[in-house]
C-alpha cells in the first residue's frame, strides 16, 4: 500500500494504490487531507478499503501530486553520509550534531512533473534522499521512541542552485529554495512495509546513469537520532518531513562540475519506496 496525493477529474485529492490501481479516500472519508487522514491514524480504513472495495483509477489516469501539499515544514539535513563529508577536502573530522535547514513547499514539485532551471544560474545539482514522514506528534522524542513517530517513507530530489548557496556566509536557504527547484514523491510507503530502515538503499541516476548509491545503514545521524535532536528545537507534527540528506556523488562533486542542464531526466530510486522521476526544464523569467 502507497498513500499519496494527486489530480483527477479536475480536483486534487488523496488515497492510496495499490497492484489493483488508485483508491480515492477523498471521497470515501470526511478527511481533507492526506495530512489529516495520517495525524487522525486512520490506517485501518484504507486497509479495509483495499480488501473489499475496488479502485477509482489506474495510475496512467491520475497526476501525481507532491505527497504532503499541505506538510508544515520540510526540515533537510546536510552531510549525512561518511563520504559525502570526505568531498569537502577540508580535513574535518565527522560533526558531532547534524546539519540542518528548512525547505518551503513551493520549491518541490511531484513525481512526473518538471523540475526548473532558473535564469539566475547554470549550476542546478541533484541530490537523491530518503524522506521520514511523521505519524506522530512530538517535542523533546527520546531516541527509544524516534521509530514510533514515523508514518512513512518517501523520495527526494533535493535540488540545489549550488552558487547562490554560497551568497550567505553562514547559510544556504536562497540556494535550497529556488521554486520548483526538487521534488518529492511518488508516493509514501508506511513504515510497517518498509523493513529494517538500515537496510533502504538509495539511487540517483541522470539520464539512465548512476550518480549516487548507498544505503541508510552508513548515515552518520541515523534515524532515531535526527527525530530526537530535531524535535528538540521544534515539535515534529504529522506530515511534516524530515529529508535525510544525500550520499556522494552530486554534480558538484565531478571534475569538471556535471551540473543539470534543460532536458535531463533525474531519477531518485529505492527498492523499497519505488522511484521518482522528473525532467529538467527552464523556468521563463
Amino acid at each position: 500500500m502507497k498513500y499519496l496525493s494527486f489530480h483527477a477529474e479536475g480536483r486534487d485529492r488523496f488515497g492510496f494504490a495499490t497492484v489493483n490501481g488508485v483508491f480515492d479516500l477523498s471521497r470515501r472519508t470526511a478527511y481533507t487531507s492526506l495530512r489529516d487522514f495520517i495525524a487522525r491514524g486512520r490506517a485501518d480504513e484504507a486497509r479495509l478499503i483495499a480488501k473489499t472495495d475496488t479502485a477509482d483509477y489506474a495510475l496512467a489516469e491520475i497526476t501525481f501530486l507532491t505527497p504532503l501539499p499541505d506538510t508544515d515544514k520540510i526540515v533537510c539535513v546536510g552531510v549525512n553520509y561518511p563520504d559525502r563529508n570526505a568531498e569537502y577536502k577540508d580535513g574535518s573530522e565527522l560533526p558531532k550534531y547534524p546539519s540542518l535547514f528548512l525547505r518551503t513547499r513551493g520549491s518541490f514539485v511531484a513525481h512526473g512533473q518538471p523540475i526548473q532551471l532558473p535564469p539566475e544560474s547554470s549550476q542546478l545539482d541533484y541530490e537523491g534522499e530518503i524522506a521520514l514522514v511523521i505519524g506522530k506528534p512530538g517535542r523533546r522524542i527520546s531516541e527509544d521512541n524516534a521509530l514510533d513517530h514515523i508514518f512513512g517513507l518517501t523520495l527526494c530530489n533535493e535540488g540545489s542552485v549550488r552558487d547562490w548557496m554560497r551568497h550567505g556566509k553562514f547559510n544556504v536557504t536562497q540556494g535550497k529554495n529556488f521554486e520548483a527547484s526538487g521534488s518529492i514523491g511518488p508516493w509514501i510507503v508506511p513504515i510497517a512495509d518498509v523493513g529494517p530502515l538500515g537496510s533502504v538503499e538509495i539511487k540517483a541516476f541522470v539520464n539512465g546513469e548512476l550518480r549516487q548509491e548507498d544505503k541508510m545503514e552508513r548515515m552518520m545521524f541515523p534515524v532515531r537520532r535526527l527525530i530526537s535532536y530535531i524535535s528538540n528545537f521544534t515539535a515534529l507534527l504529522p506530515g511534516d518531513i524530515i529529508v535525510s540528506g544525500t550520499p556522494t556523488g552530486s554534480g558538484a562533486r565531478f571534475d569538471p562540475p556535471r551540473y543539470l542542464v534543460a532536458g535531463d531526466v533525474v531519477a531518485v530510486e529505492s527498492d523499497i519506496v519505488g522511484r521518482l522521476e522528473n525532467r529538467v526544464e527552464l523556468e521563463r523569467a
